[in-house]
Order: structure tokens, then C-alpha cells, then sequence
């Protein structure tokens, strides 16, 4: 592996860099989003229990011991809420739980950045190791030979494949770790209106 660094040139300083700033995202969004995996349905009609029988304490208490997860939070904001007029909680509910989710895609824009760099940076040095081996050839003129050509053919080769190889997964993960994101976000909208309705029904039944 050190061999084909070095072949690699100055060029596979950066992309080495980036591959392993890209992959420390990539671990932290996927540790997120373990870590916040609940079964949504089941909390949500947990709370909604809870709260038609008027024990908004117990609701709060489920919201506590799934505060990893953005719903229970937002739910928690929007029950703490709950004597205010419905589009009061709306906003509530809504400035909570974009707050949740921009904290899900926190370095996500820095991840796709990287995704895009990378293969730039290998087709940079391929640019660089052709020019290399061209300046070679210039020099050794009619004598020229394989050996010399060499080291800028595999500057040119090994920067490429390096860029695509990092490239290809950290694109596949990143676009696994946004569908998730973005379904975690359906759910919490999906899931406030129901609160927002199931507040507003037990208010006007007290």
C-alpha cells in the first residue's frame, strides 16, 4: 500500500486526506442513525395512549427514554406545549424538529464535497503524471525507454483509480445515509400533525 502511495505522487496526499475526512462522517452518520432507531409506530401510538388518558407525564417520560430519536423529541417540545393554541405547537413542533433533522445532516454537505473532489483530484493526477512522463520522453528524446516513462504512467494510473475507489462506495453509503435522513424526516412531519391533532382533540374534551 505505501508502494502505490508513493507512486501515486503529491497528488495522493489530498486524496488520501479527503478519504479520510469523508469516511469519519460517514461513521458518525451511521453510528446517528443506530443510534436512533425506534420502532416510530409503536412510540407513537405509546404517546398518543398516554395522552387521551390524560397522562402527559407518562407521554413525557416515554419521550425521555427515547430522546436519541428526533420524534421523541420534537413530541416532547410540542407536550411541554400542549395548553398553547394549535398553531402555537405548530410552530413548535416544526421549529423543533427542523432543528432534529438539520443536526442528522450536519457534514453531510462536506461528505458530498468529498465525494465530488475525489475523483477531480485523480484525474488531476493523471494530467500530472502524463506531463511527467512526457517531459521524460522529451528529455531521453530517441533513447527513451519503458523504465522512464514509468513512473509518470503510474502517477497518471494510480491517482485515477484511487479517486473512483473512494469515490463509488462513500457515494453509495452518503446516498443510504440522505434516503434515511429524509424518511426520518417524513415520519416527524407525518407524525406531528397527528400530535398536533391528538392535542387538540383531548384539549377540547377537558
Amino acid at each position: 500500500m505505501f508502494w502505490v502511495i508513493t507512486k501515486g505522487g503529491p497528488v495522493m496526499i489530498p486524496i488520501l486526506l479527503g478519504s479520510i475526512l469523508g469516511l469519519a462522517i460517514i461513521i458518525n452518520k451511521l453510528w446517528m442513525l443506530f443510534n436512533i432507531r425506534i420502532d416510530v409506530q409503536s412510540f407513537v401510538n405509546s404517546v398518543s395512549a398516554s395522552l387521551k388518558n390524560g397522562e402527559a407525564n407518562t407521554a413525557l417520560s416515554l419521550c425521555s427514554k427515547n430522546s436519541r430519536h428526533p420524534i421523541a423529541m420534537t413530541f416532547k417540545a410540542g407536550i411541554e406545549k400542549r395548553d398553547l393554541p394549535s398553531h402555537e405547537i405548530e410552530k413548535v413542533l416544526e421549529r423543533v424538529g427542523n432543528s432534529q433533522i438539520k443536526n442528522l445532516e450536519k457534514y453531510i454537505g462536506g461528505l458530498i464535497s468529498i465525494i465530488g473532489i475525489e475523483p477531480l483530484l485523480g484525474f488531476l493526477g493523471t494530467i500530472t503524471g502524463l506531463i511527467k512522463a512526457f517531459m521524460a520522453w522529451e528529455k531521453a528524446g530517441s533513447n527513451i525507454t519503458v523504465s522512464a516513462l514509468a513512473s509518470g504512467i503510474y502517477e497518471a494510473m494510480i491517482t485515477t483509480a484511487a479517486g473512483l475507489t473512494i469515490a463509488v462506495p462513500y457515494y453509495l453509503v452518503c446516498n443510504f445515509i440522505i434516503t434515511r435522513i429524509k424518511y426520518t424526516s417524513y415520519e416527524l412531519s407525518d407524525s406531528s400533525m397527528r400530535l398536533v391533532e391528538l392535542l387538540s382533540e383531548t384539549k377540547g374534551k377537558a
